[in-house]
Parts: structure tokens; C-alpha cells; sequence
């Protein structure tokens, strides 16, 4: 029987843009966002702070340095953060849920101004029993301790959770620790395949 849901949040219950995050910093210090995807993301400097293992301050101060000019620190919060849209039809999804007693757990890479800004800007995260988010855990799938934490979390055998994320290698991951994993394409597919778990929304 499904007793729990766990849920990944960037491409699932909002759409986001790297290249729109990187495109928003660059013209704040005169680069291109092809410049700033190279220093941030194939650099691993954004993952190390999705890890937790830079602080918001560290980060501010890494990114400084590596563009070679000072950005005020707010408005490298909105650049890096507003990038995200709603994917409506999922909030109905995690209403029904809600409403059929199954557990809610976001299970997420996400930096600390991603995740505040997501729940500041949209209510979907408000839907949720529990959170696990790589900046606490200080790891990001497909790294094991995410799928350990999201097992202390979850409050029922693995088998009895099923886990969804646009990310294939990622539901792959999940479905070595035994969760109930699935691709996320669009809310259609989805609800499909709660159904076939019998779960009719």
C-alpha cells in the first residue's frame, strides 16, 4: 500500500532555468551567461553551495571573485532566484494526496535561496509533511546520503513510497534503495501512474 510520496521539486512542482539564472548574474557584472554558466555550474561552485558546503555569504563572496567585481548581495539573491514558475497542475495533485492521508516529502537538490525563494513566491512547498533538501543533508543526488536521509524521512518501508523525478539516473538511484520510482514527465503521467498504484485522483 502507498503510504508516502516523495517528491522532487525543480522540473516537478516548478520549471526553472539555469540559463536564465546565469544570464540575470552575468548582467550584473558585464558577463555573458555562456561566461557565467562556465564559473558556476561546469565550475561545481553552484553544486558546492546546493551541498550546503558554501554558506550564502561564501557563496557571495566566491562568486565576487570569480567574475572580478562586487555584486550586491540582494540583488545576487533575486538574479540567482527568479527563474522559477509554477507547475499548476501539480498543487491539485498534492491537495488529493493530502486528502487521501498519503505523507508528503520534498526530496530535493536546492540552495537555501532557491528553496526560500520557491516558498516565498508559491505556496506548493506548504503541501508538505517533511523536507529533504541537499544543503542540509550537505550532499545532492544521486550521492547515497540523499537517498539515506530521504529513508529516515519517509516513515514507511521504501517499497511503501514512490518517488518521482524528472531525472532518470536519479529515479534510478532510488530504486537501488528500494523506493517505488518512477520518471516524472508532465501531471497526466503522473496521475497515471499513482492509478495503477491505486491511488485514483
Amino acid at each position: 500500500m502507498l503510504r508516502t510520496c516523495l517528491f522532487d521539486m525543480g522540473n516537478v512542482l516548478v520549471h526553472f532555468s539555469h540559463d536564465r539564472m546565469c544570464q540575470q548574474i552575468g548582467a550584473l557584472c558585464g558577463k555573458t551567461g555562456d561566461d557565467l554558466r562556465r564559473l558556476l555550474l561546469d565550475s561545481g561552485v553552484q553544486w558546492e553551495f546546493e551541498r550546503g558546503l558554501l554558506t550564502a555569504d561564501e557563496f557571495h563572496k566566491r562568486v565576487q571573485e570569480l567574475v572580478g567585481t562586487m555584486i550586491d548581495f540582494h540583488e545576487l539573491i533575486e538574479a540567482a532566484s527568479d527563474i522559477f514558475e509554477l507547475n499548476r497542475p501539480m498543487t491539485d495533485i498534492l491537495k488529493a494526496l493530502k486528502e487521501r492521508q498519503i505523507r508528503l516529502v520534498l526530496f530535493s537538490n536546492t540552495s537555501v535561496w532557491h528553496y526560500e525563494f520557491i516558498r516565498k513566491r508559491f505556496d506548493i512547498l506548504n503541501w508538505f509533511d517533511d523536507y529533504v533538501l541537499s544543503y542540509e543533508v550537505n550532499a545532492i543526488k544521486p550521492e547515497p546520503e540523499m537517498y539515506r536521509a530521504g529513508l529516515r524521512t519517509i516513515r514507511c518501508t521504501p517499497q511503501e513510497c514512490f518517488y518521482t523525478d524528472d531525472i532518470p539516473r536519479y529515479v534510478e538511484a532510488g530504486r537501488k534503495y528500494g523506493f517505488d520510482a518512477e520518471v516524472f514527465t508532465d501531471s497526466d503521467r503522473l496521475l497515471r501512474l499513482l492509478a495503477v498504484r491505486g491511488i485514483d485522483l
